[in-house]
């Protein structure tokens, strides 16, 4: 059987999800349970999954800051608590990487960096700018 979209992994499809400006997740067709990173089945289930708009909240889960040397700016590794219920792994910007803290309520960009499009997260009390 020969189906174009069974052909496309889903690393691929979730970057080019990023491409068209959507942060998509997936989630078990059966059970509702969403997941991240991208997967051809379900984690212990092996259920089907499909594609569903994440809402792009979360919550910083922890932190690092990673310091670079001058002149290159300092930035922070976050683990986000997606509202849906995964964790992935980014990055909190529009703030100094020090001011980062646990708890904080963000809320997701998308961004073109040198390998593509990524998700970043911003301060949810931040103003909305263009990525």
């Amino acid at each position: 059987m020969t189906n174009s979209s069974a052909q496309v992994k889903p690393d691929e499809q979730f970057t080019a999800f990023l491409a068209e400006g959507r942060f998509m997740i997936q989630r078990g067709v059966d059970t509702g349970t969403h997941v991240f990173f991208p997967r051809v089945v379900a984690p212990l289930t092996g259920e089907e999954l499909e594609w569903v708009e994440a809402s792009g909240l979360g919550t910083v889960h922890s932190t690092t800051v990673v310091r670079k040397r001058p002149p290159e700016p300092s930035y922070n590794v976050a683990l986000i608590d997606l509202a849906e219920g995964p964790r992935m792994m980014s990055r909190v910007e529009g703030i100094d990487a020090t001011e980062v803290r646990i708890g904080m309520a963000v809320r997701a960009l998308i961004v073109d960096a040198e390998d593509g499009p990524l998700v970043v997260f911003a301060p949810a009390d931040q103003p909305e700018q263009a990525a």
